[in-house]
């Protein structure tokens, strides 16, 4: 479907809408505020008429001294009956207030009227700002919180092949644009096409003829916006791809500086992002241009109007077709009728942009996560400590197999130790049993059931999982390690702290858990932040324990005092161990060896350094320099 299809703009605006359904009361006050704003907008020009062919004309001709033809009856000044219509229903309005309706008092208590018209409106134009801006701040909120809430239930796959830095563009200025129409655009929109709709109403009331030649130039604007919709959404589509790929060169060269510092590359990495800078410019540019063509292109058609009304009008005031107040009023009502016009104009430029973002953001809120729940789970199983994989293949792109026919079994208390070269499909492991990920072929079950009739949240709940990388966030010690789950005490992470060793290192912070922590645990070392890993995956008492290169990341000495915990803590506990170090998985109950994505051997430490193979190579490598040759 084209981008700048009617039907598109449609749904993309129901959509938007859509989010303001739970605001529906305030939108509804915010409307009564815009058409009463309109109203007294459009009262001035009307009492400006009666001004002049109440008071003004009449005092003008007696000036002039024109008294045969003001004399005479067929001559006398008669308004014409747009204008008198209105000069009667201002005098009708007078008299009702008790108020003078001749000579300078009566002149007076029109502008009195006039000036209270616009002290009012300025009134109305408060609380509907005030009105509008609070439900926009609403409304945004709200959607905030579904992407983000959308986003945690997204498949992890998703996050694997989507840029971090699309995503933060997503929520940021997408986010923003929306923003924007929100709190702004879409109210100085609906107003603007109220006052248009009004004075239109009026300027046909007054004088149909004169109202002709204001709107002799409407059909060129709208073919000029026309011309300009056609053109200015896929640049705005551009602009907002363009800052994506700046967002995601920013964090990616960023969050690894030490690695670009390094390797000495900040001239490569500077080259690359000011072309995607340059790109991103190039695009604003051209958002630019036919924004620069638009505005002032409408303002002109703003002036040709205003002429034609100012020539044609004062031809037939002359010949006393008008009446003077009425071609007054005609000339006020344009400039208010035509900057509306211009700023629909403005305004439909931010309507682009946010149209724009709603296309992304809507599509994002559309997409499914490509693991489901089961349609009905089962009910969770008591605890039994076991898990297995039967005969499981699995690929991420569907073709290069990164697990093929591998099956394993624990049982309860049993650690697993598996090893292997890199990519030999390790962490697939983990990924399957956790369910980030459902193998093509063969099963994964977890305590004899299924893990694709598991409720998802109850099954990652028996699991602890420790990884290389680990992920601290802004918070206290206390949030790092509970994660924010309820019912874990004070008591209980220190604790936990405590039998992972952590004990130097709350004695550092003060013994508090409330110390704040930086972002990604700054003013932490490697180790420390392995060590907050290990006490967040105990605190919870998990019935499983998956250490995924857990303690490549320690020192020596800490690793040691890891290793004498965990041989306490383990106890009762079943262990999925995948380590490259092998002094890790010397005390595990059994060796599972994977080579390109099959199980080569099985066996305990002794038994596999006993015979040739992958592990013994793998031994040699360690522990022996030059080693790698079978003996």
């Amino acid at each position: 479907m084209s981008d700048t299809t009617p039907t598109t703009d449609r749904r993309l605006t129901a959509w938007l809408l859509g989010w303001t359904r739970p605001y529906l009361p305030r939108l509804l006050a915010a409307a009564l505020l815009v058409m009463l704003g309109s109203t007294l907008r459009v009262v001035g020009p009307l009492l400006t008429a009666a001004a002049v062919d109440l008071f003004l004309t009449p005092t003008l001709e007696r000036a002039s001294g024109d008294t045969a033809i003001s004399a005479s009856p067929e001559h006398r000044h008669t308004p014409p009956p747009g204008g008198s219509g209105a000069a009667r229903r201002v005098a009708a309005v007078l008299r009702l207030l008790r108020l003078p309706t001749s000579g300078l008092p009566g002149l007076a208590a029109v502008a009195a009227l006039y000036l209270a018209s616009l002290l009012l409106a300025a009134g109305v134009l408060i609380l509907e700002a005030r009105t509008v801006l609070m439900t926009g701040q609403y409304v945004m909120r709200d959607l905030r919180d579904a992407l983000f809430a959308h986003l945690q239930n997204l498949h992890l796959a998703w996050f694997h092949r989507t840029p971090v830095g699309r995503v933060i563009t997503r929520l940021t200025a997408d986010v923003e644009a929306l923003n924007e129409i929100f709190t702004s655009g879409m109210v100085d929109i609906v107003a603007d096409l109220v006052l248009v709709s009004g004075i239109m109403a009026v300027l046909v009331f007054m004088d149909w003829r004169l109202a002709l030649v204001a709107f002799s130039v409407l059909p060129l604007q709208l073919a000029f916006s026309f011309w300009f919709r056609s053109r200015a959404r896929l640049v705005y589509r551009e602009v907002r791809a363009r800052l994506a790929a700046i967002n995601t060169h920013l964090q990616e060269h960023l969050s690894g500086i030490a690695v670009v510092q390094l390797a000495g590359a900040e001239g490569r990495t500077e080259e690359v992002f000011r072309a995607t800078d340059a790109a991103h410019r190039d695009a604003n540019i051209r958002g630019i241009a036919y924004y620069a063509l638009f505005y002032p292109g409408v303002e002109f058609l703003t002036a040709l109007g205003f002429s034609l009304l100012l020539v044609t009008g004062g031809m037939w005031s002359v010949s006393g077709t008008v009446s003077l107040g009425v071609l007054v009023a005609f000339l006020q009502y344009v400039q208010r009728f035509y900057r509306p016009l211009a700023d629909l104009a403005e305004n439909y430029n931010v309507l682009q942009a946010s149209l724009a973002a709603s296309e992304r953001l809507q599509a994002l809120l559309a997409t499914k996560p490509e693991l489901a729940e089961a349609a009905t789970p089962v009910t969770p199983p008591p605890r039994a400590g076991t898990f297995s994989l039967e005969n499981v293949s699995f690929a991420y792109d569907g073709d290069h197999w990164a697990l093929r026919h591998v099956s394993i079994a624990a049982q309860p208390g049993q650690r697993i130790a598996v090893v292997g070269h890199t990519g030999a499909g390790k962490s697939t492991l983990v990924n399957l049993l956790l369910r980030f990920y459902d193998p093509q072929e063969g099963r994964v079950l977890v305590d004899g059931v299924d893990v694709r009739t598991w409720p998802l949240l109850e099954l990652r709940r028996r699991f602890a999982v420790v990884l290389q990388e680990v992920d601290c966030f802004a918070g206290t010690l206390r949030d790092n390690v509970t994660l924010c789950r309820p019912g874990l005490s004070d008591e209980r992470v220190r604790w936990a702290l405590e039998q992972v060793q952590a004990g130097p290192l709350l004695s550092r912070l003060g013994g508090r858990l409330d110390v704040a922590l930086g972002e990604r645990g700054v003013g932490l070392s490697a180790g420390e932040r392995q060590l907050i890993s290990f006490a967040r995956a105990l605190v919870g008492d998990p019935e499983f324990l998956v250490l995924d290169e857990a303690t490549a990341a320690v020192d020596a000495v800490t690793e040691d005092a890891i290793q004498q915990a965990l041989t306490r803590l383990l106890a009762g506990r079943t262990a999925l161990v995948i380590a490259h170090r092998l002094t890790t998985v010397m005390g595990c109950d059994r060796v599972v060896v994977l080579h390109e994505g099959r199980v080569v051997q099985e066996g305990t430490h002794r038994e596999l350094v006993a015979r040739p193979g992958v592990y013994r190579t793998l031994y040699e490598l360690q522990f022996f320099k030059g080693g790698g040759n079978d003996p």
